[in-house]
């Protein structure tokens, strides 16, 4: 969850629950008790990731609902529900990076902000197109996973990028036409993104380059999803212990959606 995408976390959480349908049940009830009792605890282990959240709740439901009559049904319905999951979070991707791609394929500098795959895809899908891009990519600490994205972009020819430390994405905006970057979930009038996204999106109003977010439309949440922040250990940015200060690291920030200037999904775009 330090290292990867929403999307993948999401996609790994449900193939965990799999681990239940090799495991031995005396009754359906013991069952659905351990399903719902370990998809708790995936659920629980990040309280920041809606699609995390909005599929395991998917797996349980499916399978409660259809009332299986004994043990082997309600495996087979878990293993079903899971494969239906993983193909739907898969596919939502992959059309939100289609629908984007042609999108970002308009510019020529973009700038980017931690590692998101659906970025990533639709990047990937515009280049296959025959679009060029110069690209900036802030580094993205303390997990520096703007450098993963960076290792990736750079890997195609039609590519030219130069990574930055995020405090330098002012001076790099200047250069730039558009700012492009993932999402957690998008909650009433509020992007939460890995952290970093808020001043990007504020530099990046303040300079009048637009900023647009790409992914699934199933990360528009509602009131039932209260977005809780992840904070991290203080080694990821101090290594030394000290006892003169603290050191915080709050995983995800806010972005008022009134900095964007678009949310591209799989299912429409959204313009602010």
């Amino acid at each position: 969850m330090h290292t990867h995408s929403s999307s993948v976390v999401a996609v790994k959480a449900a193939r965990a629950l799999a681990e239940l349908t090799n495991r031995e049940f005396p009754t359906v009830e013991e069952y659905l008790r351990g399903l719902e009792r370990n998809s708790h605890a995936l659920r629980r282990a990040s309280r920041s990731h809606a699609s995390l959240h909005t599929t395991q709740r998917d797996i349980v439901n499916t399978v409660e609902i259809a009332n299986p009559d004994d043990v082997a049904t309600a495996k087979g319905l878990t293993t079903d529900a899971i494969e239906k999951v993983v193909a739907e979070v898969e596919a939502a991707k992959d059309r939100a990076a289609a629908r984007a791609a042609p999108f970002l394929a308009d510019d020529d500098v973009l700038f980017t902000h931690d590692f998101s795959s659906t970025v990533l895809l639709a990047i990937e899908d515009a280049v296959e197109d025959g679009a060029t891009f110069d690209m900036y990519v802030g580094e993205s600490r303390p997990r520096y996973r703007g450098r993963k994205m960076a290792r990736k972009l750079g890997s195609y020819d039609a590519i030219d990028v130069t990574l930055g430390v995020d405090s330098a994405s002012g001076h790099y905006l200047t250069e730039c036409d558009r700012v492009v970057v993932g999402m957690d979930c998008i909650v009433g009038e509020t992007l939460y993104n890995r952290i970093g996204t808020y001043p990007l999106a504020a530099a990046a109003d303040g300079r009048d380059v637009p900023v647009t977010v790409v992914g699934a439309d199933s990360k528009f949440v509602d009131g039932a999803f209260e977005f809780e922040n992840e904070f991290r250990s203080p080694s990821e940015v101090l290594r030394e212990p000290t006892d003169e200060f603290e050191v915080g690291n709050p995983a995800y920030d806010a972005t008022p959606t009134r900095l964007l200037d678009a949310v591209i999904t799989d299912e429409r775009i959204y313009e602010f």
